[in-house]
């Protein structure tokens, strides 16, 4: 059986930070200023004269008692303020050590602590712990005083890191902390530990009167709080429970009453779950015979099995074995302030800790849209994703099962190297020497120095790695897929072993075999042994489901007879209310839903309300909700409504959605189903790009930079002019490829996408003196800021002119205007225009025609459909765009053919993007080209590049 391999670099314990050293040293003395600060940008184009606006940077001034100090400029607050720390510390001399004690060093540093702990200096602190010490003081009888060793273990975190250090099993079995902490006890005469089951401490003799009355303060009400009991046995219930503390109680000792305890002496107590600053634990009984064999051999130690069973439901939540019956509740001391700290914790608070523990349950709670979303299969923009990144979601995952902080790698790959590996469709394999890692440890960006090298246009896969917190490696995930984004590659990896570890949480019973070929489909690999041993040791939720409130009995509802209103499978059948509006849904759609989901009973007499949103938003197309859902609003436009039934999903999602547990568990308990309430309100369409790549590959982009590519090869041009360049795309594509071009010009209205542009092109050109360098040939390239249709006649007479995917985005009247100056003045010997072919709108823009060959014959063009993108003011059919280019060519002598890229121009509706393709028909005098150079120049050069001076400034 595979195993997994270990951490190749050491995982050391943290350190205090500088600004932690600081407080220890000055506390409040120390003030911190930060403030913003603007300095000049450095935009790494040299020569391009548009005004770059830096991001935003921060400096911190640090002001000690005797001197102060000032940071340098950084994008966060955080690390100015640290860097600030380090200044001064640097000052004083201090030099922050790392913790690298041994055993024995550790073990009498945890007796010197427990010493301390019990020390009037430290009752009279601000410590979580000195506010348990205040109230065990107004205990009654025997245990005035006395403080469950179980608080000291999970309040003091140096206590803790001590235990790690003396037994490195302390981290698997965090039980055992309380057990040291007896054994230091027992060693210090001031101290008294109670035997047996008391696990116990306290003082031999009391605090002075004067510490006692100057720091012990009561409560002056009482608290009522509730938690939920959960019972060891899976065929008895969770339930609620009410704790109730007067103002001289002490809450350990109510909850030890609750769960049939003398006292809190005999109570242990789990970690916290969910954040760290969470007071929510899990409180229940010691075992009899506790405590470690008083042996001196403190490494070899071992954790006292306990006698009682284990609590399946506790332990899968806790991440710890919790044995017997315990209840969970959120109350404790905390670090800002000594009153008692409390908040319910109510059924539906149990159930959404228990689905947080699966990927999918995690995402839901981050839309709190647990019965309508679902994680979703693909990561396609930031700007369209809703709810926890896949990231964020993976840490988050690591943490609640107890592993480490997942590992990221990316890599950047140049963009020639990338463009053969997707032209040659094989695996991704970068070598050492050629990879520029930027790696992402313990969930922190490191950047590795050579990162920042990585040059424009660049693609970027990533790796993630899980590590158990003995550092063995359970899986990685190694995508072969390039992202233009680094994010987007750090995102989709992420979600590639969420979806892995959310089908093996659906189906915990999946053979290994099987689940080996799903990894494989995620491109993951992992060994057995160790996810074995870290993951699938860990009950699933399906293990409790329809146990935790029915007594173990699969509630009637899911064996009863759904309306045919709707089906997942079918629904052709759904009544849709409200006008057809003509705007719907499309793949890559991003869609704005009113919704609601309600328990009904049997013939619609009873309603329970689960979930509802005023506004819901989510990507068509990408799986991010519910099958039945996206099937029924796909039959929708802006405005309609419609209602449908659903079975009931898993009891445990039901549960977490209702706002009253005591009503769903009524309607549980009798036939009922789901009923979903939908509204459509709005549809933003997608990207264009979006929709092309849903059915063209290479993508229609790419296909038109082809398309004029061989025009340039075909008729040798030296010299080509982009009108609309944008950022650029065009021009750097052109920049991979060996050409005749030895002048390229771009022009554009929008100074942020020339910005782009320019250093998208320094970038490329200024590696021309590399003699792989694909385009060598090109001497110069200018950037214009200035509209296509004013002429400039520093552009008359090139060699080729492009315009791809431009005059859509200008009215029409400005369309045809561009049209006769760049043929009447610019007169460029071939003009290249592209533009949407509107008829093929209907197939980009509807999923269930997924080719040309579906029907042939028939025009399925003049159904009405929406332009590709919000932005353009008009499409043209293949008769307006003929009708345009022809008129233009014999106004003007050009000769004019029409040809397109994605799709054929045999079949219907012709190609996707059509072209037509300007030829002049007779050369000009050389006078008749300079004709208007008198005049003046309408553009503005925003940035120039010569080979004989690279870096031209204006």
């Amino acid at each position: 059986m595979e195993t997994g391999g270990s951490l190749a670099h050491t995982i050391r314990k943290p350190t205090l930070t500088p600004k932690a050293i600081i407080h220890q040293k000055f506390g409040s003395k120390a003030s911190y200023k930060v403030e913003e600060v603007e300095e000049p940008t450095q935009n790494g184009c040299p020569g391009l004269a548009i005004l770059q606006k830096g991001p935003c940077l921060y400096r911190c001034s640090l002001e000690l008692p005797d001197f102060s100090v000032v940071s340098g400029s950084f994008k966060k607050k955080k690390d100015a303020e640290q860097s600030a720390a380090q200044m001064a510390l640097e000052k004083l001399g201090i030099r922050p050590s790392v913790d690298n004690l041994t055993a024995e060093e550790a073990w009498t540093d945890l007796i010197a602590r427990v010493k301390y702990i019990f020390s009037n200096e430290f009752l009279s602190g601000l410590h979580p712990l000195s506010s348990h010490f205040k109230a065990a003081l107004c205990r009654v009888g025997d245990h005035d005083g006395s403080i469950p060793a179980s608080v000291i273990a999970i309040c003091d975190g140096k206590l803790n890191n001590l235990c790690k250090i003396i037994n490195p099993k302390v981290e698997s079995h965090p039980f055992m902390v309380v057990s040291y902490i007896m054994r230091a006890a027992t060693g210090l005469p001031e101290l008294v530990v109670n035997p047996e089951r008391q696990l116990s401490i306290r003082k031999e003799n009391p605090y002075p009167p004067d510490v006692i009355e100057s720091s012990v303060s009561q409560q002056s009400e009482s608290i009522t709080t509730m938690a939920i009991y959960i019972p060891c046995s899976p065929e008895k219930a969770v339930e609620p429970v009410i704790l109730n503390i007067s103002p001289k109680g002490y809450y350990l000792d109510v909850i030890a009453q609750k769960l049939g305890l003398s006292d809190a002496n005999e109570i242990l107590i789990s970690r916290t779950i969910g954040k760290a600053s969470s007071e929510t634990r899990f409180y229940f009984a010691a075992s009899k015979s506790y405590l470690l064999e008083m042996s001196s051999d403190l490494l070899n130690a071992k954790a006292v099995k306990f006698g009682g069973p284990l609590n399946a439901r506790a332990s899968y939540i806790c991440g710890q074995d919790i044995y017997g019956d315990s209840i969970l509740a959120s109350i404790g001391y905390t670090w800002k302030g000594q009153d008692l700290f409390h908040e319910d914790v109510t059924l539906q608070s149990y159930y959404r800790m228990l689905i947080s523990k699966i990927p999918s349950g995690a995402y839901k709670l981050s839309r709190e849209a647990i019965l309508a979303a679902e994680l979703p299969l693909t990561f396609t923009t930031k700007t369209n994703w809703r709810g926890s990144y896949p990231r964020e979601i993976l840490c988050s995952f690591c943490r609640q099962h107890w592993l480490l902080e997942p590992v990221f790698s990316t890599s950047s790959i140049p963009k020639k190297a990338s463009l053969e590996l997707s032209r040659l469709n094989k695996k991704l394999k970068v070598s050492e020497s050629a990879e520029q890692e930027v790696e992402y440890a313990n969930g922190h960006d490191i950047v590795d120095a050579d990162a920042k090298s990585v040059g424009m246009g660049s693609s970027f896969i990533c790796e993630v790695k899980l590590y158990s917190k003995c550092q063995d490696l359970i899986l990685e995930c190694a995508s072969n897929v390039l992202y233009k984004k680094q994010n987007d590659a750090v995102q989709n990896a992420s979600l590639k072993v969420l979806s892995w570890l959310n089908a093996y949480f659906k189906d915990i019973d999946m053979p290994l075999e099987k689940l080996k070929q799903l990894a494989n489909v995620f491109d993951i690999k992992f060994y057995p042994q160790n996810f074995s041993k870290e993951v699938v040791s860990c009950l699933s939720v399906e293990n409790f489901q329809n146990h935790d409130t029915l007594g173990g009995k699969v509630p009637e509802s899911n064996g009863i007879s759904i309306p045919n209103d709707v089906v997942e499978d079918d629904v052709s059948s759904i009544d849709i209310e409200g006008p057809d509006s003509g705007v719907c849904p499309s793949y890559g759609s991003l869609l704005c839903v009113c919704y609601s989901a309600s328990l009904v009973t049997k013939g619609e007499l009873q309603k329970e309300l689960l979930e509802s949103a005023e506004e819901f938003e989510f990507e068509m197309g990408t799986g991010a909700v519910i099958p039945c859902l996206e099937a029924v609003v796909t039959k929708m436009s802006i405005g309609q409504s419609t209602c449908f039934y659903t079975e009931l999903p898993s009891q445990d999602l039901v549960l977490a959605a209702a706002k009253d547990s005591a009503n769903a568990l009524a309607f549980l308990s009798s036939p009922c189903w789901l009923e979903y309430s939908i509204i459509l309100l709005q549809v933003t369409e997608p990207p264009e790009d979006r929709m092309e790549q849903a059915l063209f590959s290479p993508p229609l982009s790419k296909q038109r930079v082809e398309y004029a590519l061989q025009h340039i090869k075909d008729s040798c041009a030296t010299s080509l002019v982009d009108f609309g360049c944008g950022s650029g795309s065009l021009l750097e594509s052109l920049l991979d490829y060996p050409t005749s071009l030895e002048t390229i010009v771009g022009v554009d209205l929008s100074k942020k996408s020339l910005s782009r542009a320019a250093k998208v092109l320094h970038s490329k050109l200024t590696m021309m003196s590399d003699p792989e360098a694909p385009c060598k040939s090109i001497k110069s390239a200018v950037l214009y800021d200035g509209s296509i249709t004013d002429f400039d006649s520093r552009l008359c007479g090139f060699d080729l002119g492009t315009c791809l995917e431009v005059i859509e985005h200008m009215e029409e009247d400005q369309a045809c205007l561009f049209g006769d100056v760049v043929l009447s003045s610019f007169r460029p010997k071939i003009l290249i225009v592209s533009t949407p072919n509107y008829e093929y709108n209907v197939i980009l823009q509807r999923s269930n025609i997924t080719s040309q060959e579906d029907d042939p014959e028939e025009k399925i063009y003049s159904q009405s459909c929406k332009f590709r993108n919000h932005d353009h003011k008009f499409e043209w059919t293949r008769e307006q765009f003929n009708h345009w280019a022809s008129e233009l060519a014999v106004r003007h002598n050009y000769s004019v053919e029409f040809s397109g890229v994605g799709g054929s121009a045999d079949l219907e509706p012709g190609f996707a993007s059509q072209i037509a393709v300007f030829r002049r028909v007779f050369q000009p005098k050389e006078d008749d080209l300079h004709d208007d150079e008198g005049l003046a120049c309408q553009y503005r050069v925003v940035w120039e590049w010569n080979r004989s001076k690279p870096a031209l400034t204006n």
